[in-house]
C-alpha cells in the first residue's frame, strides 16, 4: 500500500466510527425480543467489545480479534444459536440504523451495507 492509499478503515474514521456503529448496534439489540435471548451477558459490552474488534480487523484496522481470539470462525461461532430470517432481519435492522447514524459517505455506507447484508445471509441457519 503506498501512503496516499488508505484503508476502509482509516477513510471512515476508524476506531471511534467502528465503536459508534457498534455501540448504536447494540442499543437496539438490548431492546429488541428476537436478539436479546440470544446474549446471556446481562451487560452486553464484551459482546459490543468484540465484535468492534472484529470490524476493525475486517475493515483493515488493528487485528487485535485475531491476536486475542483465533480466526473469526463465524458461523461455528454463533452455531448454538438459532438464526433464522427473522433474527437477520432484526440484525439488519439495528445495523442499518447504526451505519444511517455514523452518517458515512454514500460510497463507504454502500460498502459497508453491502458486506454486512451478505454476513448477515451468511448466519442463517435455521428455516423459518
Amino acid at each position: 500500500m503506498t501512503q496516499t492509499e488508505q484503508t476502509f478503515y482509516d477513510a471512515i474514521g476508524g476506531h471511534d466510527t467502528i465503536k459508534a456503529i457498534v455501540d448504536t448496534f447494540y442499543e437496539g439489540v438490548a431492546e429488541d425480543e428476537v436478539l436479546r435471548p440470544m446474549y446471556p451477558e446481562e451487560d452486553l459490552a464484551a459482546a459490543a467489545h468484540r465484535f468492534t474488534m472484529f470490524l476493525e480487523q475486517y475493515w483493515g484496522g488493528p487485528t487485535t480479534y485475531s491476536e486475542q481470539r483465533g480466526h473469526p470462525r463465524l458461523r461455528m461461532r454463533h452455531v448454538s444459536f438459532v438464526v433464522d430470517e427473522r433474527a437477520r432481519d432484526h440484525w439488519l435492522k439495528h445495523f442499518r440504523a447504526a451505519l444511517d447514524k455514523a452518517d458515512l459517505s454514500p460510497e463507504h455506507d454502500a460498502q459497508f451495507w453491502a458486506y454486512v447484508q451478505h454476513a448477515a445471509q451468511f448466519m442463517v441457519n435455521a428455516p423459518g
